[in-house]
């Protein structure tokens, strides 16, 4: 796939530009469901990171198709926050900007890459494990206070159905503007 990229002419930057980032991260997670984080907390994690974190975004041309912002620590580099337009998929644009942030990092010394969380059984979980990585079961504790049991936000649950196809359907710029609070209410 990495290849298919390169055929398809994609190229990369490694930058700071979060306002590119987070025009493409909202396209990625509004197709999801899920609302978006503000463009201001991009620009707060950037500034306190500063050095210690970038922005690789993958241009077809000249157009951005992908992009994640990645922090780097230790010998390890972790892309946390990133997208792809509805064309990155065809272009094999997810995979060449991985690709290219593993490339990036090697080149700087870092040693370790860490894809991230995923749920089993969804297509962040299975384009994760085609790269070859083998899954780190994570175990997590939670103090509930005021609570029973611990609240099922997961995209997957039933409940969330309806609201995650509306979402789907919402313009992009709505969705910056509803985003924001909705995930301050959540996280």
């Amino acid at each position: 796939m990495v290849r298919k990229g390169i055929s398809n002419g994609l190229n990369s930057q490694c930058d700071g530009d979060v306002a590119r980032l987070h025009d493409i991260y909202a396209h990625s997670v509004r197709n999801l469901g899920t609302p978006v984080f503000s463009r201001r907390y991009f620009e707060l994690l950037k500034e306190e990171f500063g050095e210690a974190c970038d922005v690789v975004t993958v241009l077809h041309g000249t157009k951005p198709v992908a992009s994640v912002l990645n922090f780097y620590f230790r010998d390890e580099v972790l892309p946390y926050y990133g997208g792809g337009l509805s064309e990155a998929r065809d272009l094999a644009a997810n995979d060449f900007m991985y690709w290219e942030v593993m490339r990036r990092a090697c080149e700087r010394g870092f040693k370790l890459f860490d894809f991230g969380r995923s749920k089993a059984g969804t297509g962040a979980y299975s384009f994760k494990r085609n790269w070859g990585f083998e899954p780190t079961p994570l175990t997590y504790q939670f103090r509930l206070i005021k609570a029973e049991k611990i609240p099922d936000v997961n995209p997957l649950n039933p409940k969330f159905q309806a609201f995650i196809a509306l979402w789907r359907r919402l313009p992009v710029p709505l969705t910056k503007v509803l985003g924001p609070p909705i995930v301050r209410g959540i996280g």
